[in-house]
């Protein structure tokens, strides 16, 4: 976002007042009772401002920034001409003394208190010149003495106001610079546990459990699910409110993108009784992933929350120039009052003897923001009754690239797979270990990511391992010492698309904790379809 350049407001602002003074001078001058000869000296000096002013402009928007004689000198022309007007004028130039007080409170407003001061000051000996120099203004020593008085009154109020509204400014930066921080913190701190609880849990749902342990095993895992979602949707708020977040497109798989958000809501689609369908999708497209993903996985849930016990339709169609993703439901519906304001944030549709929804509100208003952070168009469709019809339009289709390996034959590589794992937190070290380990890999695990050197397959690494060595640092190291990129992935428990933005360079795949096991899989399984045709370069 560049910065408001204020100097060349106050220059637009000064031609835009001195060709309104010029007309109001002209108009003055072909009255009836006024002597046109009188103002015709006005009228040329005004054409000589603007002639000045104009490459004043030119040169404020060819080499913005802070010169103090370049401001200084635009008052003093600024101030040279009102006085002008105001001798030679006389009574008929009064109102020409507004714009004294608008260069002395633009300068103020725009530059500063000090500059305010100089201002004042300038205008007072303005005033007085005026004053010792015309006859008018000598014979209406009251009326000179008021605008003295209001010349010093009104920027001295506004003096009070910059500086009230200063340290108000201040005060608010430093709050929400404050807030910033503990939420960043809160967000790392909170994410590890419960990024942890998840992969136990799933550790648990593959042990050799009875049917009674399976289902507490279940509400546990559906408990935490919700917990996650509303971390997210608050997360994400934070981020988009942060306005730090700076999209970058890559050409993806849709169809592989949409697979992905069905797997990782298998379980909770299982929980609401709905069968999740997905047409295959051929299609690339040129758009965020993570963001994208975001959007899609919002309307998900919402279809989960809403459209419980009925069959979900999801598939990509054609649009105009680009492609659209679709999702049906078949749940009962949103009335036509309500669809204008299902954006709002924490805005929710309740009916009569409806049951406790989980949610905050936040799903639909965060799809909005972010469809447009990248250009694309959300709509909804719905009947009362009969069900909802989701649409993300405005996908701009690519040229498709090579298609991965069928499931099953991604899936082996897992057996066997040498993972590097270093974690600084103990019982996501545990967690992710166990769980690694039970989908058969070869996990060698570091609590430290300093001096660590492996034969792994794929590297597995937190970002924030301590303050001598991050995750990106540690899985550059180990590829050095290897010779060769070693595939790898970053879980981080901070804002994804920082991290994303800066090792945008390393090829390395991000996940933002809380991680579902699906997805840590699918990231898995991903890193190694290429595993074999890396080593060998």
């Amino acid at each position: 976002m560049t910065e408001k350049n204020s100097e060349l407001d106050q220059a637009t602002l000064r031609l835009t007042v001195s060709t309104c003074a010029s007309l109001y001078i002209l108009v003055v001058a072909l009255l009836p009772s006024s002597t046109f000869a009188t103002y015709v000296p006005i009228l040329w000096y005004i054409a000589f401002f603007i002639s000045v002013a104009i490459p004043l402009r030119m040169a404020i928007k060819r080499w913005p920034g802070h010169f103090v004689l370049r401001r200084l000198f635009a008052m003093a022309h600024d101030y040279a001409g009102i006085s002008f007007a105001l001798v030679v004028g006389g009574e008929g130039a009064l109102p020409v003394y507004a714009a004294l007080l608008w260069v002395t409170l633009g300068n103020g407003m725009r530059f500063g208190s000090r500059y305010l001061a100089a201002a004042t000051l300038i205008a007072l000996s303005m005033l007085v010149m005026i004053y010792l120099l015309t006859p008018f203004w000598r014979g209406q020593p009251y009326m000179f003495v008021m605008l003295i008085v209001t010349t010093i009154v009104v920027p001295a109020y506004a003096h009070i106001l910059l500086k009230r509204t200063r340290i108000a400014s201040e005060e608010a930066i430093a709050a929400n610079q404050e807030k910033s921080r503990f939420l960043a913190q809160a967000s790392h701190d909170l994410r590890q546990p419960i990024h942890s609880i998840g992969l136990f849990t799933a550790c648990l749902r593959d042990a050799r459990l009875g049917r009674e342990e399976l289902k507490l095993v279940d509400n546990i895992d559906r408990s935490l699910h919700t917990v996650s979602q509303l971390f997210r949707s608050i997360l994400d708020i934070y981020t988009l409110d942060n306005g730090k977040l700076e999209p970058q497109s890559e050409p993806i798989h849709l169809g592989g993108l949409l697979q992905g958000v069905v797997k990782q809501n298998t379980e909770a689609a299982r929980w609401a009784g709905v069968e999740l369908r997905l047409r295959p999708c051929p299609h690339w497209v040129n758009t965020n992933p993570g963001l994208l993903t975001t959007m899609v996985q919002n309307l998900v849930s919402n279809t989960l929350k809403y459209a419980s016990g009925q069959p979900v339709l999801m598939g990509v169609r054609r649009k105009g120039n680009g492609l659209a993703i679709v999702i049906y439901d078949k749940g009962r519906g949103i009335a036509p009052e309500h669809l204008p304001e299902v954006f709002r944030e924490f805005y929710r549709v309740r009916h009569a003897r409806d049951k406790d929804v989980e949610g905050l509100g936040l799903g639909l208003s965060i799809v909005k923001r972010i469809s447009h952070l990248i250009n694309l168009d959300i709509q909804l469709d719905s009947k009362p009754g009969k069900g909802t019809r989701a649409t993300i339009q405005g996908l701009e289709a690519v040229a498709p690239r090579t298609m991965v390996d069928s499931p099953a034959s991604v899936q082996s590589r897992l057996q066997g797979l040498r993972v590097c794992l270093v974690e600084d937190d103990s019982n996501v070290l545990m967690a992710t270990s166990a769980l690694l380990e039970k989908w058969g890999c070869e996990v060698e695990t570091h609590c430290d990511g300093e001096g660590v050197t492996s034969e792994c397959d794929i590297i597995i690494a937190d970002f924030d391992l301590g303050t001598k060595i991050s995750g990106s640092e540690c899985i550059a190291a180990i590829r050095e010492h290897r010779g060769w990129q070693v595939p790898a992935m970053i879980m981080t428990g901070h804002e994804i698309e920082r991290i994303r933005h800066e090792l945008i360079h390393m090829n390395i795949s991000i996940l933002a904790k809380p991680v579902r096991p699906p997805e840590l899989r699918a990231t898995l399984l991903d890193l190694t379809k290429n595993l074999r045709s890396t080593k060998t370069r």
